[in-house]
């Protein structure tokens, strides 16, 4: 028997999701978390993080993975106080590892995270979902917007300057201080046993200008031959990677999971519309683009025993609450992958 670890993303004392209510979701063993009143670049404190881990425990979960730890923009642009940051992120990797994390899932998206266009666009169904159409992106001004998961910091001419600074820096200079980076902390992380799941672009093409490289195959390919070892590995995201047409998600799970460089997945369904704008769905295959049943027959294959969540879900039956991370939506989605990994061990 191949056993999942399912968990589920879980933000804190603050998220309107409860503890409570995620240990009711079948198969659930776990949550994602991570300490959010920590500005990105400086070092978490132990009592936060054992804070932490004692109330997640306390309800009969694991808190083994953490989403994330940031990289601060510094590092990115190997600037200002990029050393003392890199020490920094090598401290955090430490004190996680002596509390029992297993896996860190971080990203090197140059100043935003995930990008969308609109957070609640009604569907035909009557769900609102995370959507990206290029059209609206086309006509946004970065410097004075803001979106769940962004560091919102910045004045206007602060983000205008870091946006110059990376327009400036380019993909080669990008790949080049991710190379750093990867060569100083992977080896902390061995030491320390703890996995470094980097999480791909979303979506997979540049913003804005901005250059972006954890894209697709090719690139991956290039990132993981920067460090051989499984603990330099992916968060590989079906909805991040699967939002480029090129990118055959299947083949992907199959080929990094053999090499056991799959440290985390990410499971969620995206439409892809003609232009290639996107639009969030519902986890089942005839929902979207992909055909999740065969991506998970892929990576049950390659006999992936490790960490799995149900990523951005629809809000639906009414849900309020933070876009793209309500209750209802990705418990269904839990249990689907659920569903489809015990199929497949049972047909074995």
């Amino acid at each position: 028997m191949i056993c999942l670890k399912m968990t589920f993303r879980w933000y804190g004392m603050e998220d309107s999701i409860t503890l409570e209510q995620i240990r009711q979701i079948p198969g659930v063993s776990g949550v994602v978390t991570a300490v959010y009143d920590v500005e990105p670049g400086n070092v978490w404190p132990r009592e936060s993080i054992q804070c932490l881990k004692d109330e997640v425990e306390s309800h009969g979960l694991k808190m083994e993975v953490i989403e994330s730890v940031p990289v601060h923009e510094d590092i990115k642009l190997r600037r200002g106080r990029y050393k003392e940051y890199i020490e920094n992120y090598k401290e955090n990797i430490r004190r996680l590892s002596a509390v029992g994390v297993k896996c860190i899932c971080y990203n090197f998206m140059p100043v935003f995270d995930w990008t969308r266009s609109r957070l609640d666009q009604p569907l035909e169904d009557g769900s609102n979902a995370l959507v990206y159409y290029k059209k609206d992106v086309d006509k946004m001004d970065p410097t004075k917007m803001t979106l769940p998961g962004w560091d919102a910091s910045y004045t206007p001419r602060e983000m205008a300057e870091l946006i110059d600074a990376y327009k400036s820096l380019g993909e080669e200079g990008l790949w080049k201080n991710l190379e750093y980076f990867i060569q100083e902390i992977i080896p902390v992380a061995i030491e320390c046993d703890v996995n470094m799941g980097i999480h791909p672009d979303d979506p997979p093409w540049p913003i804005f200008g901005i250059p972006r490289i954890i894209t697709n195959e090719k690139n991956i390919d290039r990132f993981l031959d920067l460090y051989n070892d499984s603990h330099h590995g992916l968060t590989l995201c079906t909805g991040s990677l699967g939002c480029l047409t090129d990118n055959d998600i299947p083949k992907m799970m199959k080929k990094y999971g053999e090499q056991n460089r799959i440290c985390f997945a990410h499971i969620r369904n995206i439409k892809i519309l003609e232009d290639g704008s996107f639009e969030e769905s519902g986890h089942l295959s005839e929902n979207g683009s992909l055909d999740i049943a065969e991506v998970l027959k892929a990576l049950h294959r390659t006999g992936f025993d490790g960490y799995i969540r149900p990523d951005h879900g629809r809000m639906i039956w009414g849900e309020q609450g933070k876009p793209g991370y309500g209750l209802y939506d990705r418990a269904l989605g839990a249990a689907y992958i659920n569903g489809i990994w015990e199929t497949l061990e049972k047909s074995r």
